[in-house]
């Protein structure tokens, strides 16, 4: 059993072996111990797919649209989702490394053990997104996106930019933000409730509580 720990949080890995996988180039309703590599998808309608120990490489789902289905014990590396659309989809045990979510919409999406690596969600949006396990965020880009009524306890967050995210009615306890600016985060403190912080990052939340609460500060 592979598995990595990111912070407190240890994660189930998915374990292939590349000379068990089959190139494909064409989705279906099942895809099964797949190898896609290089394959261009832009703007398919995949409708309760289901992805299992599988490995997706330099492909392209830009503009896609993904409702239902799952992914599960699965690679997926330097893939472009910009613009995608996933909605009720199942994500478990995987790890996604180098891909590309900008503008991508993921509403009601589910995540159990799941490492996002170097990936990009700027301007994305998470809605209703939760985390039934561990899952981490490790250098990845967030900058102006937004997450609303997301549940993502224990959650990890190492080396992300975070300029300008924005927070809505999100439920974080226990998220681990160690290792990041939190200066620009748009969000009240309700959302940053249970989190763990370093005390160099306690500036950060002064600076966050001084604009929620409309403090003026004057020299003396």
């Amino acid at each position: 059993m592979r598995t990595t720990t990111v912070g407190d949080v240890t994660i189930l890995l998915p374990d292939l072996d590349p000379d068990d996988l089959d190139s494909t180039t064409e989705p279906g309703a099942d895809l099964t111990d797949a190898h896609v590599d290089d394959v261009s998808w832009r703007g398919a309608v995949l409708d309760a797919v289901r992805v299992r120990g599988s490995r997706i490489t330099g492909s392209g789902l830009s503009e896609s649209s993904w409702e239902g289905g799952t992914v599960f014990g699965c690679e997926i590396v330097r893939s472009d989702f910009s613009g995608a659309a996933l909605s009720g989809l199942s994500i478990e045990r995987s790890v996604l490394t180098g891909s590309r979510f900008t503008g991508a919409r993921l509403t009601d999406v589910r995540l159990k053990d799941v490492l996002f690596d170097g990936c990009r969600f700027d301007y994305a949006t998470f809605s209703r997104v939760a985390a039934s396990g561990a899952v981490a965020f490790v250098d990845c880009i967030l900058t102006d996106a937004t997450w609303s009524s997301c549940r993502l306890p224990k959650v990890v967050l190492r080396s992300c930019q975070l300029a300008r995210l924005e927070l809505e009615s999100s439920q974080l306890h226990g998220a681990d933000l160690r290792g990041n600016s939190l200066r620009g985060l748009k969000t009240t403190l309700a959302n940053l409730y249970g989190v763990i912080l370093t005390e160099e990052q306690l500036p950060d939340l002064t600076h966050l509580a001084v604009g929620e609460f409309h403090i003026e500060v004057r020299a003396q």
